[in-house]
């Protein structure tokens, strides 16, 4: 089983790219630089308190605004093991793919899990686990050729190791 565990970490609606990674610091492309500001415009104490494994839950349209794939980067490189919410901006979503960072679309458990909760994601079934509720929410879950993907770290490995 595929899988995420961890702490939440909530936002609202229309989390924008330059919110996630603000374009002040798109000068780099390193993973390890992006994910020291990952989040800092909106929560400042974010890339101090995450934990590698922890999750980000947020409402509707999370990654709008730009293509740049430097945001799903900084927050995979933070240490996110998964973004759940109602909808994301499709560009997002195609660049967290690609990326190998998993998102689930799920409206209730983005509408019912409370920062700091401890959520588990079954990536095989789509199932998230709210620990600390005990509620059990059914996300979307991924295709087989996407599970795959984020299992290869993305796109790019996955083509490599295709060959």
């Amino acid at each position: 089983m595929k899988a995420a565990h961890g702490k939440v970490f909530r936002f609202g609606d229309n989390v924008d790219t330059d919110v996630i990674i603000p374009a002040r610091y798109l000068n780099s492309s390193d993973p390890e630089e992006l994910a020291t500001h990952c989040m800092e415009d909106i929560d400042k104490e974010f890339v101090k308190n995450v934990n590698k494994g922890d999750l980000i839950v947020a409402n509707k349209n999370f990654g709008c605004g730009s293509s740049r794939e430097h945001a799903p980067i900084a927050i995979k490189a933070a240490g996110v093991s998964c973004v759940i919410a109602e909808t994301f901006a499709r560009i997002f979503y195609r660049n967290a793919i690609n990326i190998g960072l998993p998102i689930i679309e799920c409206k209730e458990a983005a509408e019912q899990i409370a920062a700091g909760d401890d959520v588990e994601v079954n990536f095989d079934t789509g199932e998230i686990r709210d620990l600390t509720t005990g509620k059990t929410f059914q996300g979307q879950a991924f295709p087989p050729f996407m599970q795959k993907i984020i299992d290869c770290e993305g796109l790019v490995n996955y083509i490599n190791q295709a060959q």
